[in-house]
């Protein structure tokens, strides 16, 4: 008995030693949970990304805030990937029990499918130039406009910020000019439906609610969408939601504009010297120690106002967004809101901008799906405004108020060129506009019919009122009042009818769209005007009240009518056909010529990579060869230009007063027709050393035909010109975007891309004789716009022979160039000096990571333009006003060589043209996306910080406040009516602003 019980205990105990080993080991292998967040260098959610295990099996996907978990009983390499992100291989542990896994953008897979205008395709499948701007770019930028972000950052899109002003509305040429008259604006779609050519833009567009912008350039790409496709398409899709629990998120930033660059005016002894030299150069004598005598007291004293103090102020940035998004299999939703305000940083300039958007998608049986897209956006640009040019010509020594404290109407009295720049605050003004948006679609898959075949219903409305009113005072230096109140209304409807057809058979592929659609736009304005009234007690709302009241009104419509067939077929994924036609009506041409143009369009291309021959080849990854070539159209003309129209005169007869009928300035041609571009782009992208470099090269040649030109008309004949179809423009050019993953480490990653684009603009031919226009500044076989004056070639110097070339010259006056060598200075010697858009544009954005800690960097180029710089043309401010201290001026003693003197006259009208190059770090962005494991406790399930600056320096030649603003060009051939206008145009010349903003971006559980 003893001994068995020894066995059992032997047993017992040996058996007892396995059990808890192995409980242990149990222990160990089901006590490892990870959670973890897949997101973007933004810190926002990837939901649906891919986690998959080692080489197991084993995996998940991240749910709509991008979070996932994981049972796991070992170290593992987790593989996650998401579509048109780098997949990463992260190496997990028990000692990893939460862990955010951050995806860089992977610019050669952007995107696995692109959407190319009614639809999709795959990226591999494209023979045209589609080019899908970086998400980095869509999103935590302080930009009003989604294209403010996108400026230099797209190789072939030249984009330009006119101004400074809040709410500015940038302009946009895609592959250079194509017209002369006509708009070469590029045509915008957003989810589908026009929003160019309905009185909105991407103004109206919160940028946060983009979920992807795709730009079409070549005629295989655009053809899709015929005339309106002439010039380019921009496609904006917007964020929709996604199956999963509701996703509420908060995205706000708020920061400080302040003006880049200001020309500073010449302080008070530095305007007094001035006004010394301008006597002395001039020979003339003043009692007075400076040019006006309500200055003298001020001078006497050593007070001096300093104007730009005064008309400026701090500007401010803010912008909030909440949005939510979720839904079931079959219910998908997407809703936000967004405020956004700008304050200017000159006194009375603000934009506000409020954003409502929904968007829904309901699959209300297997075979049909519904959605809508509605948005409502309201854009107030209301006040009264300073004048930052009259600022800049403000003597120190001007009496800004009156005793009353009123702004006294012309400091520098009896000067009366040059008004108090503050004037315009007493001005009441209201300009607002407002975009409702409603668009729907039903897809109603007919794989019963057959199958692949889809037949979908696009239909939309547009509806953009806009108010203008505005009153300026006896305050305002109006002693009798005068006030205007303008509404303009615009009502845009589409219908399109799609039929899609989409089948693989073995190694075929075949994709058909067929299109017909019809477009409607109707535009209705109308306005009245006063004057003298008896106080300005009422401003614009009792227009009656005034004497000399006038009343306006106008209408237009317009219509478009389309069929379109494309179809995409490609074998093996090696070999790629693409062939589009399409045919648009439009109710603007005459009646005598066929309102309806066809457009046909072919594109071919190779997937090199696919071939047997390319798997060995390690080092090339992808490699694809694409052409199209076709034609496309361009409407050109507005409504009703086709017609005579003749205006109307009020005129008395027999002691009353009766309306007549005045022969108006165009003369009707009911030959017009369509403006016609014929294209060639070639084209290759590719990828090499396991796609740490991918890129893009495109090359393209177009002539724009039959363009719209005007002739111009005996006067005899009552009209002063007309309308022709008459003329070529050509443009070609190259563009190249490089994307390379310069190190990818486990903690810390370096990204860089590169564009850039040249083109060369041509007019090829005018009135069909070859012959240049010399009063247009139109030269064959230059571009369109171009700068033609003398040659600049120095100051006449102190002793220097003039007798020969220049009889009327004097010292400090400009040098001129002899051009055309017959010893004088005349008309003959301009020349052709430079262009007005840039020879090549370029960006360089360099990403840097580490950890949860992200950089970008971007520096966006612009070389080659020549400008008139309006800050060097300030002849009638020489001895009657201030001018800016960075601009010099020659004395016989300082022998100056590039400034003139203050006694030159520029009889010549010479424009004073300027290299407008520069080169802008255009925004800086420093990102942290805050560990999971921190937001667990608070219930949150994303948070990313950021800082963000824009226009941060600008390096350029240009003298003045920045060579890309458009500037109002003062000079002495200015007449008096413009000297007025000028006076009272408060929007002159405002400087580009530079703006950082503090940011959060906040996902809720």
């Amino acid at each position: 008995m003893r001994r068995k019980f020894t066995y059992f205990s032997v047993f017992t105990f040996m058996l007892n030693v396995l059990l808890c080993a192995n409980l242990h080991v149990f222990a160990q292998k089901t006590a490892y949970v990870l959670k973890g967040r897949v997101i973007d260098a933004k810190g926002n959610p990837l939901p649906g990304a891919s986690i998959k295990v080692g080489t197991s099996t084993m995996g998940t996907l991240a749910d709509a805030n991008g979070n996932f978990t994981l049972n796991l009983t070992e170290p593992v390499k987790l593989k996650v990937s998401f579509v048109s992100f780098v997949t990463r291989v992260v190496d997990v542990s028990s000692a990893n029990k939460v862990i955010d896994i951050t995806l860089s953008e992977d610019a050669h897979q952007l995107s696995d499918v692109v959407v190319v205008g009614y639809g999709t395709q795959k990226r591999s499948d494209v023979v045209g130039s589609v080019t899908s701007v970086p998400k980095s770019r869509l999103s935590g930028l302080p930009a009003t406009n989604v294209l403010q972000s996108l400026e230099g950052a797209v190789a072939g899109v030249s984009i330009t910020v006119p101004s400074g002003i809040p709410g500015t509305q940038p302009s946009t040429q895609l592959r250079g000019q194509n017209s002369i008259n006509a708009s070469s604006d590029p045509y915008v779609v957003v989810d589908g439906i026009p929003l160019s050519k309905t009185g909105g833009s991407l103004n109206d567009i919160n940028p946060n609610d983009i979920a992807s912008i795709e730009i079409l350039k070549d005629p295989s790409a655009v053809a899709i969408y015929g005339t309106n496709g002439s010039n380019g398409v921009i496609l904006v899709t917007t964020k929709r939601g996604s199956t999963g629990k509701p996703v509420v998120r908060y995205s706000g930033s708020v920061g400080l504009d302040n003006i880049a660059h200001l020309l500073t005016p010449r302080t008070g002894p530095e305007y007094y010297q001035k006004y010394q030299d301008y006597l002395s150069q001039n020979k003339l004598t003043n009692t007075y120690p400076v040019p006006n005598l309500s200055e003298v007291a001020a001078y006497n004293a050593g007070t001096t106002t300093d104007w730009m103090k005064e008309i400026t102020q701090q500007g401010i940035y803010q912008d909030h967004n909440v949005s939510i998004s979720g839904g079931s299999p079959d219910v998908k939703y997407y809703i936000s809101g967004d405020y956004l305000s700008e304050k200017g940083d000159i006194k009375g300039y603000q934009y506000q901008r409020v954003s409502i958007r929904s968007n829904l998608d309901i699959n209300v049986t297997d075979y049909l799906t519904l959605g809508t897209n509605i948005y409502y956006a309201n854009n107030n640009y209301d006040g009264g405004r300073a004048n930052l040019q009259m600022a800049s010509n403000m003597s120190p020594y001007g009496v800004e108020y009156n005793a009353d404290g009123s702004y006294k109407i012309y400091p520098m009295d009896p000067e009366q060129l040059y008004t108090n720049p503050l004037l315009g605050l007493t001005t009441t003004a209201i300009r607002r506009s407002v975009n409702v948006s409603g668009n729907g679609f039903a897809d109603l898959k007919l794989d019963a019919i057959l199958k692949g075949l889809k037949y979908r219903l696009n239909v939309g409305y547009n509806f953009v009122p806009g108010r203008t009113d505005n009153y300026t005072g006896r305050l305002a230096n109006n002693l009798v009042g005068s006030g205007s109140a303008n509404n303009t209304e615009y009502n845009t409807y589409t219908l399109e009818n799609l039929l899609l057809y989409n089948r693989d058979f073995g190694k075929h592929h075949i994709d058909f769209t067929g299109l017909y659609s019809q477009q409607e736009s109707n535009y209705l304005s109308s306005g009245a005007s006063a004057s003298g009234f008896v106080n300005d007690e009422l401003t614009f709302y009792n227009l009656s009240a005034g004497t000399t009241p006038s009343v306006t009104s106008y209408a237009s419509r317009s219509a478009r009518r389309s069929q379109m067939g494309r179809i995409n077929y490609s074998f093996d994924s090696r070999y790629l056909l693409n062939f589009t036609v399409r045919r648009d009506g439009s109710s603007v041409f005459g009646a005598n010529t066929n309102k309806y143009g066809w457009f046909p369009v072919g594109g071919i291309g190779w997937n090199v990579s696919n071939e047997k021959f390319m798997q060995n080849v390690t080092t090339i990854n992808s490699l694809k060869l694409r052409a199209s070539y076709g034609r496309t159209g361009n409407e050109a003309i507005n409504p009703y230009a086709t017609t005579t129209t003749d205006g109307t005169v009020r005129y008395p007869f027999e002691g009353a007063v009766y309306t007549g009928v005045l022969a108006g300035t165009t003369l009707g041609n009911a030959n017009l027709h369509w403006e016609t571009k014929t294209g060639l782009n070639i084209g290759t992208d590719f990828a090499v050393l396991k796609n740490r470099i991918t890129g893009t090269i495109d090359y393209y040649n177009t002539t724009t035909s039959d363009l719209l030109l005007y002739r111009s008309l005996p006067a005899i004949s009552g009209y002063n010109n007309v309308l022709y179809n008459i003329g070529k423009v050509g443009n070609k050019g190259i563009e190249v975007t490089l994307n390379t993953r310069n190190v990818d480490s486990k903690d810390f990653r370096w990204e860089s891309t590169i564009v850039f684009a040249q083109n060369k603009n041509a007019i090829k031919d005018l009135y069909g004789d070859q012959k240049s226009d010399l009063g247009n500044r139109w030269f064959i076989g230059s571009p369109i716009s171009v700068i033609y004056d003398y040659k600049k070639v120095g100051i006449w110097q102190t002793g220097e022979d003039v007798s020969k070339q220049d009889p009327t010259a004097k010292p400090g006056d400009i040098k001129f160039a002899d051009t055309n060598g017959d010893g004088k200075i005349t008309e003959d010697d301009k020349v052709i000096l430079g262009q007005t858009a840039p020879k090549w544009t370029g960006g360089f954005t360099n990403t840097f990571h580490y950890k949860n800690l992200s950089l970008s960097v971007f520096i966006q180029t612009a070389q080659g333009q020549m400008r008139y710089n309006s800050d060097l043309n300030n002849i009638e401010a020489q001895g009657r006003a201030n001018t800016p201290a960075a601009i010099g001026y020659w004395t016989p003693t300082n022998g100056e060589n590039f400034y003139n003197s203050l006694a030159y006259t520029n009889s010549r009208g010479y424009g004073f043209p300027q290299d407008a190059s520069y080169t802008r770090i255009k925004d800086v962005t420093l990102s942290y996306v805050v560990p999971q494991r921190y937001l667990d406790k608070i219930h949150v399930s994303g948070l990313t910080v950021f800082a963000s600056g824009r226009n941060l320096h600008t390096f350029t030649n240009w003298i003045g406040t920045d060579p890309e603003i458009t500037q109002y060009t003062r000079g002495s051939g200015n007449s008096g009516s413009n000297q007025a206008a000028f006076a009272s145009n408060s929007d002159n010349n405002y400087p580009l602003v530079r703006t950082v903003v503090l940011g959060v971006t906040v996902s809720l559980k």
